[in-house]
């Protein structure tokens, strides 16, 4: 149904205002993260007097960004990638097994994605450094598959479930094994929902935290961008200056990745949900 034109202006002068409040926090980053310190405690909200890029020269040496970055670059892409295969192996497996059990198995693997992190957490951190991988970035990738995966089974299930068995039959016929026919065959098929996958889990996994945090935050070499926005925070006093500045640093590749591809997580979710 079509909205009368009142409304309709009405409706987007309302959802402009609200993008304006969301978008307000983010420019207030941007604009002190090239202010000094002392134009940063004065007036918070002020444009600053003269543009300066040596906060992000200082930040770049200070952190060694280039070693960070490839730092995050290894941990989401290690991460993203085992999430996308254990997530869509494990999908198909299950929408394709017709016994009284796949239904219970299906609910037990995406039952964690309603466990708070915080509740386990020092449970992970012993068995981490169980299975020595704590102080790794890779480690750390191979952690987030058991955090991602219940996310990625849950959407794979519904769009594999609307792929016709009969394509499965029909490789089977043509002597194909099972997981050659889910590589050759329906794997291809997933790639809407497997860009929406990759692109949420990759926004998750580049900005996280609490996890890198926990487990890697001893050794600089190992340490993500995120956690070296967070070396400029003390405890007695903090240089804001820097910290705007690593932030805007840390986050800003993944604001380009998302921009890049944001079509496709509306494309992927709705191709999930005709094919479900």
């Amino acid at each position: 149904m079509k909205l009368p034109r009142k409304r309709m202006i009405t409706f987007e002068v309302i959802m402009g205002f609200l993008g304006l409040v969301y978008i307000y926090p983010i420019l207030l980053v941007i604009i002190n993260s090239i202010k000094t310190s002392t134009e940063v405690m004065n007036n918070a909200v002020t444009l600053p007097k003269f543009f300066s890029i040596h906060n992000y020269v200082y930040v770049w040496k200070y952190i060694d960004y280039a070693r960070l970055f490839l730092n995050n670059i290894i941990v989401t892409s290690v991460g993203v990638l085992g999430i996308v295969f254990i997530g869509a192996i494990a999908a198909y497996k299950l929408s394709r097994t017709d016994t009284k059990y796949s239904w219970y198995i299906f609910i037990f693997c995406i039952t964690p994605m309603l466990i708070p992190f915080q509740s386990i957490m020092i449970t992970v951190l012993k068995l981490a450094k169980t299975l020595h991988l704590t102080n790794s970035v890779i480690g750390l990738g191979i952690q987030y598959w058991g955090f991602g995966a219940p996310m990625a089974i849950f959407i794979y299930h519904s769009f594999v479930k609307g792929i016709p068995r009969e394509i499965d039959e029909s490789s089977l016929m043509d002597g194909a094994s099972s997981f050659t026919s889910f590589v050759r065959i329906i794997f291809p098929l997933l790639k809407p929902v497997t860009t929406t996958i990759i692109i949420i889990n990759f926004m998750w996994i580049w900005n996280d935290f609490l996890l890198p945090l926990l487990m890697i935050n001893g050794s600089n070499s190992t340490k993500t961008l995120s956690l070296a926005a967070y070396s400029f925070v003390g405890q007695y006093t903090t240089d804001w200056q820097y910290t705007l500045t690593a932030v805007v640093m840390t986050v800003l590749p993944a604001i380009i990745f998302f921009i890049a591809l944001q079509k496709y997580i509306v494309r992927g979710v709705t191709d999930g949900a005709i094919k479900g």
